[in-house]
């Protein structure tokens, strides 16, 4: 057989069978009319039943001016401060109004104005003021933040307008009220117990400070007590001061000392080479009075020297013993004029014995006075050297002990300078945060006061206009829904362009048109007899113009073979394939052709119901038949032109019976006999019976009723024939269906 199918290759779409085609919205929107308009009349009729029993809202509203004395007194100081700018200074904005939105709107103070109307209006709940949050209702209570300025330059101001709408105008002024009193003294509680806490805090840490800083004084005065000093780094200073003091005098005394020795020795050697050295020496050793004298001079001497190290020569103690030392030099010279006589005057030797080696006899008295005179200098200088090195060895020994004072020194004074800083800043904390306390936290002013509700409308319109809209878009889209999970072809263009295959022909619903031409064959009617025309006018038998262009295609079709045998099957069951097959009967009946039409629909046969025909005789019985019965016997002739062979009782097992050679044989034996042989069977995808005898035809013919037929199905079944000797498609139940 030949495989007029054109090639499978050149398809035009395989795309995705769910997508719905925008060219065909129209039409897809007109058959699922009844589905928009059902889902519209739905929607429209709860908006009616809300607008009816909507009520009228009511709003009251009023603006509340925050702000903060704390706030205020940062601008005065701004303003006294001659700041030019209130943003330059960080501290400019202290109140966070988000968070004072936020708080208004809170449960907590919601609460608090529940219980204050609960004593109006015993059933009032939390939800009823600030909505329900699960339930997606908008908040009766809103709080906005009224902006200034104009334009881009708009700024939050610190006005709040707070609103409430409720079905009660005065319900809704009383809950503002409430709110405006819950606000305001929460506010005020809020800022005093924040500040109170804070002078608890300093409060407690007083005492505890003070304690601090008395036991560090404490520490700190000990300490001087012990060590008789009041710092001891100034205290080191000045000792090194006096010890570099005492070095330098004692470097000036070890110097003239050695030039006082220097001097003795010269004026030794020219004594000793004086005659009356011997003499003079002699007298004065033998005097006891002359060596005591000398002694009390060298120790007057000595304590002069220690003394200057303590005061001054203005001081009366130096005044003193500089008169001691002149009246005991005065006393020795008298004792050396006593016992040398008139002609010697001896100055006392301070470093040793005057004359002590015995009397000189012609010696120079003003030799002996410098002799005398260098030894009293040198016994004070001996004297103020002794003293000097003692004071030396005590600075150094008391600067020994300084570094480890001045690291105690060190420890104690940080901490009572540090406790000291520590209770100063708590002290102006203190005195800061009283004044803040002073100053009652966030300053409330009522702008506007709650007024009675305003009524805002009933929304009824808005519910109505809304499902005048919504009703009709909820239908479109659950159509375009129904049609992306249910793919349908509308249109012979659709099936032709998912198929690829030649489209034979369109034709309209036939059983209305069979309706149409019984009430045409009433009496008062009439109608153009089709009997002149050769085609029976049985209402039984449809018949439409499309049917004989249907036919010419099939017959152009035919070169250089003609299709003698021509199965109609379809997708699905119900598409039409029964009635087509009368049609085309009849069209070819027209046409002079002699046509049977077999109803090979073993399981489910329908034929002979259309022509009210018996089907005690048929296929399944002529497929059995072994006897020599003649095959005439099971053909039922319905019109001159036109037999028919029913299906017959339904067989056990109709594969067997459509497989075998026999079926095979009466299909050659009726194509020889007839011009044509329409074989009606059973759809496609529903049975294997289809296939199998589509194996047998010269040519298949598959037929879509528009509306029913899916795009899914469309495909597979082009996909199962297309390997078989499929022509082309016809689409059934067209709409205003053109000739072709």
């Amino acid at each position: 057989m030949t495989n007029t199918s054109l090639n499978q290759g050149q398809m035009l779409n395989n795309s995705p069978q769910n997508a719905v085609d925008i060219k065909q919205l129209t039409t897809i929107l007109f058959h699922r009319r009844y589905l928009i308009l059902g889902i519209s009349c739905a929607v429209m009729s709860v908006a009616t039943l809300l607008a009816i029993f909507a009520k009228p809202t009511y709003q009251s509203s009023m603006q509340i001016l925050v702000s903060s004395n704390l706030y205020e007194g940062v601008r005065s100081n701004n303003v006294q401060g001659g700041t030019d700018s209130d943003f330059t200074d960080p501290n400019f904005q202290v109140v966070d109004y988000t968070a004072q939105l936020k708080l208004m709107l809170s449960s907590k103070l919601i609460q608090k104005a529940v219980d204050v109307l609960r004593p109006n209006y015993p059933n009032i709940t939390l939800e009823d003021i600030k909505g329900k949050k699960e339930r997606g209702q908008k908040s009766p209570l809103d709080v906005n933040q009224i902006e200034g300025g104009t334009g881009i330059n708009k700024v939050p101001s610190q006005v709040f307008e707070v609103s409430f709408k409720d079905k009660d105008p005065v319900k809704a002024q009383r809950v503002l009220q409430a709110l405006q009193t819950v606000y305001q003294n929460y506010n005020i509680e809020q800022q005093n117990e924040r500040l109170h806490k804070g002078l608890s805090f300093v409060n407690a840490r007083l005492p505890e400070i003070k304690k601090e800083v008395s036991q560090s004084e404490k520490n700190l005065e000990e300490f001087r007590s012990k060590h008789n000093l009041l710092d001891p780094e100034v205290q080191s200073k000045i000792l090194l001061e006096s010890l570099a003091d005492i070095q330098k005098q004692l470097q000036t005394t070890r110097a003239q000392l050695q030039d006082i020795r220097a001097r003795q020795a010269n004026l030794e050697q020219k004594m000793a080479s004086s005659s009356q050295n011997a003499i003079v020496s002699s007298r004065l050793s033998q005097s006891t009075r002359y060596q005591t004298l000398l002694n009390e001079i060298q120790k007057t001497e000595l304590a002069l020297a220690q003394q200057r190290l303590r005061y001054t020569d203005n001081s009366p103690v130096i005044q003193n013993l500089k008169q001691q030392r002149q009246s005991q030099v005065a006393l020795l010279r008298q004792e050396v004029g006593r016992s040398l006589g008139d002609k010697i005057t001896i100055t006392p030797n301070p470093r040793q014995p005057l004359l002590t080696q015995g009397q000189m006899v012609g010696v120079d008295l003003k030799l002996v006075e410098e002799v005398i005179q260098v030894q009293t200098t040198s016994l004070g200088l001996l004297a103020n050297e002794k003293s000097l090195v003692e004071s030396e060895q005590r600075l150094r020994s008391e600067l020994n002990k300084y570094p480890r004072l001045i690291a105690e020194y060190n420890r104690l004074l940080p901490d009572v300078e540090t406790n000291r800083k520590t209770l100063e800043q708590l002290l102006q904390a203190q005195q800061s945060l009283g004044l803040k306390i002073a100053q009652g936290g966030f300053d409330w002013q009522v702008l506007e006061e709650p007024d009675r509700g305003i009524y805002l409308g009933s929304g009824r319109l808005f519910l109505l206009a809304g499902g005048l809209i919504i009703g009709p878009i909820l239908g479109i889209v659950a159509a375009l829904i129904w049609e992306l999970f249910h793919d349908v072809i509308y249109s012979p263009r659709q099936l032709q362009r998912l198929t690829n295959l030649r489209l034979l022909g369109t034709v309209p619903n036939l059983a209305e048109r069979g309706l149409k031409k019984r009430l045409s064959r009433l009496p008062w009617n009439k109608q153009p007899k089709l009997a002149s025309l050769g085609v029976d006018t049985s209402p039984s038998l449809p018949y439409h113009e499309n049917l004989d262009m249907v036919y010419q295609n099939i017959q152009i079709l035919k070169y250089p073979l003609p299709f003698k045998s021509l199965m109609l099957t379809s997708t699905l069951a119900g598409e039409g394939k029964t009635t087509l097959s009368l049609g085309l009967a009849a069209s070819a009946a027209h046409m002079h052709r002699r046509v049977l039409v077999i109803d090979a629909n073993l399981q489910h046969p329908s034929l002979h119901k259309i022509l009210e025909l018996s089907n005690d005789w048929g296929l399944s019985l002529l497929l059995v038949d072994e006897t020599n019965t003649s095959i005439a016997d099971y053909i039922q002739p319905i019109h001159p032109d036109i037999d028919v062979l029913t299906a017959g009782p339904t067989p056990e097992d109709t594969v067997k019976l459509l497989s075998s050679v026999r079926m095979k044989e009466l299909i050659e034996l009726f194509e020889q006999t007839y011009d044509l042989v329409l074989i009606d069977t059973s759809a496609i995808l529903d049975t294997v019976d289809a296939r199998i005898i589509a194996s047998l035809c010269n040519g298949i013919v598959l037929v879509g009723r528009m509306g029913q037929i899916t795009q899914s199905e469309l495909i597979q079944a082009r996909d199962i024939l297309s390997k078989l000797n499929l022509i082309g498609a016809i689409a059934n139940d067209v709409k205003d269906s053109p000739k072709v």
